[in-house]
């Protein structure tokens, strides 16, 4: 089904077809070839995406499920996660994503963010009941609400860790007083740095540079820590970021040190970009210290600089 108003993405090929395509004729009888997307694609399927309406790109990528079934509220139970936060609202559909991976294992995502930008500002206090200073907040840049939020969580004084995916300079703007760590890609800090020159209101800068590896800029102290990536062979780069920064949040939360809780999610990360998928790819602790103990060391090191 699709918006017949509005201009469709065109995901086919009328001119020559390699080997690799599906042979086929539409219903007025052209001649076209399916095939598979590769990275030069990528300027023609945006142009695609954004002369959608947004009906139509609902309707092309996405199930109109009112809310998530009930095995997806298991499988969070299942991994830790309390459910009790979770809101179900009758007027929004739950949020979806498509994931698109290319032949480099690098990812782009559309989203449909759905309830997720739905958010209420009694819920989220709610939610944030009995806060304190020996807890962090972890959140990103999917759902509203992130300024109220981590306001709540800074004047309870909890760590707030701010991942500004997707980037949005003004969302950014908007929460950057309430938190402790910014945590960016190395494309996404460029794009800050030019919006907002000079110092940045945070207590840290965490920027990820894939196979560069990683590091943390301390801004009251002045300092750097480098963290060196871990070699290994991508498969799927799709929640390398998330994995990251949540293994930083939670060793900061159990008491290490930024430079052992940048080693530590380095390793994660390179071992989920070893494996397909997003949440069920991303490894357990235990996985991760195997890891580091089989030759991770001699790999990575953080180092201090002035």
């Amino acid at each position: 089904m699709a918006d017949r108003a509005q201009p469709q993405l065109d995901l086919v090929s009328q001119g020559p077809c390699g080997d690799a395509s599906i042979h086929t004729h539409l219903e007025d009888g052209r001649r076209i070839c399916i095939r598979t997307v590769s990275p030069a694609d990528e300027a023609r399927l945006r142009e695609g995406i954004a002369r959608m309406s947004p009906r139509s790109r609902y309707l092309r990528f996405f199930s109109g499920g009112a809310s998530p079934p009930d095995w997806v509220i298991e499988r969070l139970r299942h991994a830790g996660v309390c459910p009790a936060a979770i809101r179900q609202l009758d007027a929004e559909v739950t949020g979806h994503a498509i994931i698109l991976l290319d032949a480099r294992a690098e990812n782009m995502i559309v989203i449909h963010p759905g309830a997720n930008t739905a958010l209420k500002a009694a819920d989220i206090a709610a939610a944030l009941t009995g806060i304190g200073p020996r807890d962090t907040l972890l959140i990103q840049n999917e759902t509203n609400g992130q300024t109220d939020a981590a306001r709540i969580a800074r004047r309870a004084g909890a760590r707030v860790i701010y991942s500004a995916a997707p980037f949005a300079v003004e969302a950014v703007r908007a929460v950057m007083e309430h938190v402790s760590i910014l945590a960016m890609n190395e494309g996404e800090a460029r794009q800050l740095f030019d919006a907002i020159p000079g110092d940045l209101p945070v207590e840290g800068l965490l920027i990820t540079r894939g196979s560069k590896g990683a590091e943390y800029r301390d801004m009251k102290a002045g300092t750097t820590i480098v963290q060196e990536a871990f070699p290994v062979a991508p498969v799927d780069t799709t929640a390398a970021g998330d994995t990251f920064a949540g293994y930083v949040a939670a060793a900061l939360d159990r008491g290490d040190g930024m430079a052992e809780a940048l080693r530590l999610a380095s390793a994660a990360a390179a071992l989920k970009v070893t494996r397909p998928g997003a949440g069920d790819a991303i490894p357990q602790l235990a996985e991760v210290l195997d890891f580091l103990g089989d030759g991770g060391r001699a790999f990575a090191g953080s180092q201090p600089r002035a």
